[in-house]
């Protein structure tokens, strides 16, 4: 899943990719935001974590789970 952070006073935007759930990113964004915890950590595919201040947070798009097409048909 494709995951994009917008960083406040930052042009540049954070992209992706995590094997977590819509559900639990949603969840650790909630927790940043809410104050639970100060910054909002993640980790890509690969295994390397971004941590990003919770007070900078601008905005978090959480992409659609798609799964892996198989075979040849047409759309």
């Amino acid at each position: 899943m494709e995951i994009t952070i917008g960083v406040q006073n930052l042009p540049r935007e954070i992209t992706l990719e995590s094997d977590q759930s819509a559900d639990e990113i949603a969840a650790l964004v909630k927790d940043a935001l809410s104050g639970t915890t100060s910054t909002l950590e993640l980790t890509d595919t690969r295994g390397r974590r971004v941590i990003v201040p919770a007070a900078s947070l601008g905005f978090v798009d959480i992409g659609a789970e798609t799964k892996g097409r198989v075979g040849f048909g047409t759309i």
